[in-house]
């Protein structure tokens, strides 16, 4: 039996108390560069929530879109053996999200959180809000409180194309 999907309601739920609003666009934002193309900002400021094992525990990381995790040092970080980012199929049963529209909140189970120092550099950053067209704005110190994220800095430049 497969998991059934969460989607933007779910993230709406969580989000509105906080005054935060989700909106849902026209183009598809799954991937750092089509959300910065559809929202007219730069990749650096949207945030890449993406599902990792950590020896087989479920951990997020919040990443600016141009950065990547650097899997030895984050795995040196959590003193564990290996980092693996988790399947689509895993992505769903653990956060509870399809891939592209993972949003930092709002899960099917808590999750502990990492954020990437960098996001930290912007007045404003887009996260998505649980589906491939879904996202919200927010401050950088205002996510970090809202997930209980961990800082990290096992990140590398993404060379942009």
């Amino acid at each position: 039996m497969t998991e059934q999907v969460l989607g933007v309601a779910e993230v709406r739920r969580r989000l509105e108390p906080e005054g935060i609003e989700v909106v849902e666009l026209p183009a598809d934002t799954s991937t750092a560069v089509l959300a910065a193309r559809a929202l007219g900002t730069s990749v650096p400021t949207i945030v890449k929530s993406l599902l990792f094992l950590a020896d087989g525990s479920p951990v997020l990381v919040l990443l600016s879109g141009d950065q990547r995790l650097d899997a030895r040092g984050f795995a040196r970080q959590l003193g564990v053996k290996k980092v693996r980012m988790a399947t689509p199929e895993q992505c769903i049963a653990l956060s509870g999200y399809a891939v592209g529209g993972v949003p930092p909140v709002g899960h099917r189970q808590p999750l502990r959180t990492f954020f990437d120092r960098y996001l930290l550099d912007h007045q404003t950053v887009y996260a998505a809000a649980g589906a491939y067209n879904a996202i919200f704005g927010i401050t950088p110190d205002r996510l970090l409180e809202l997930t209980g994220a961990e800082i990290t800095d096992a990140t590398s430049s993404v060379p942009q194309t």
